[in-house]
């Protein structure tokens, strides 16, 4: 039996949700962690019986999570892409310059 660790996708998947509040930056950590699980899973279909039935499980579960994380992120990354895009920047530097008086006081 050949074994699949799913390791390296759920901490590349976990890392990527702490990223998420980047700006949806996260998306970097989010899509190799489920290419990895995706191209295993790959694998387990083509041979099904080399794989330990629990194993199989773990990893779509790893996938799962992937998948979620990717999502997260993309969606974060397009909201805060589409909003530089369409906001003026004097008033993202205004905002960015009230919050820093505010914290100064």
């Amino acid at each position: 039996m050949k074994k699949l660790n799913t390791t390296l996708i759920y901490v590349l998947s976990s890392l990527s949700i702490l990223c998420c509040c980047f700006a949806g930056l996260g998306i970097i950590l989010a899509l190799p962690s489920f290419l990895i699980a995706n191209k295993k899973m790959k694998e387990v279909e083509a041979n099904p019986e080399d794989y330990d039935p629990e194993e199989i499980t773990a990893m779509g579960n790893a996938k799962t999570f992937a998948l979620v994380t990717l999502v997260i992120n993309g969606l974060y990354f397009a909201y805060n892409a589409y909003y530089f895009a369409t906001t003026d920047w004097s008033e993202i530097e205004q905002q960015i310059q009230e919050a820093m008086d505010k914290y100064q006081q």
